[in-house]
């Protein structure tokens, strides 16, 4: 895989995806921001197998639904580095009920966590990228953006939105150079799905035409193709990677 930049912040990359993303991205060559909200030790662990492999990494502990936070983080590594070169909006939260009981609030913290932040991100790498007339930023969004599901109507709306809001960034920031697409992830085997009960993942896979869960590394590598340059005439669009269950 072939990347111009030399850095990327990956949100949420001390577990799940997310790490997975970051130790797919250091093995490409690209120095790693590992970002973590209350997971220090998971992050300096991720950090520390990303340099035994040889690549290089920082952690950088912030809320991304933190608006002064994360504009501070962004500068934490342009100051450090001297630009952002890629951005990978992953973290991301989940509190399902069924709609009739969600109250607002339910609702809202879903959105904040999950649209808002990646609002910010994007809002803030374009900053810092649009002084190098180059970057690429990668949204983490879900199958469920898509399909919606039952008893995660905050949860969808956050990941539908995230699907338009990149589209629209996208076109925002096309004459910079900067490019904005989404992923969304289907049904991917973490530590999260592995708490499921058997019954349940019977049924999930089921519905997926492959027969089986994704793994995290099948989504960082689709992540990786989407920042670096072999993707560089692709924006604004959104790339599923989920088994076949959204054709």
């Amino acid at each position: 895989m072939k990347f111009t930049g030399k850095n990327v912040l990956v949100t949420g990359s001390s577990r799940g995806i997310g790490a997975e993303v970051a130790k797919v991205l250091a093995g490409y060559g690209l120095k790693v921001w590992i970002n973590y909200r209350s997971g220090a030790e998971a992050a300096d662990a991720i950090k520390a197998e990303i340099e035994r492999a040889g690549g290089t990494a920082a952690v950088i502990g912030f809320d991304v639904s933190d608006e002064a936070a994360f504009v501070d983080a962004i500068k934490t590594i342009v100051d450090s580095d001297g630009a952002l070169s890629y951005l990978v909006n992953n973290a991301g939260i989940t509190n399902d009920k069924l709609a009739m009981r969600m109250k607002v609030e339910e609702f809202t913290s879903v959105l904040d966590a999950n649209l808002t932040s990646a609002f910010i991100g994007c809002r803030e790498a374009m900053k810092a990228m649009r002084k190098q007339k180059f970057g690429s930023v990668v949204n983490m969004a879900s199958i469920v953006g898509e399909t919606g599901n039952a008893g995660q109507t905050n949860y969808a709306a956050s990941k539908g939105g995230m699907i338009a809001m990149t589209k629209s960034f996208a076109i925002e920031a096309a004459t910079s150079g900067i490019r904005y697409n989404s992923i969304t992830p289907g049904f991917i085997a973490t530590d999260m799905t592995e708490e499921l009960k058997e019954e349940v993942k019977v049924a999930f896979t089921a519905k997926i035409p492959m027969g089986r869960f994704g793994n995290a590394s099948e989504v960082a590598e689709a992540t990786a193709f989407l920042l670096s340059d072999h993707a560089s005439y692709i924006t604004g669009e959104t790339l599923k990677v989920n088994g076949g269950m959204s054709m």
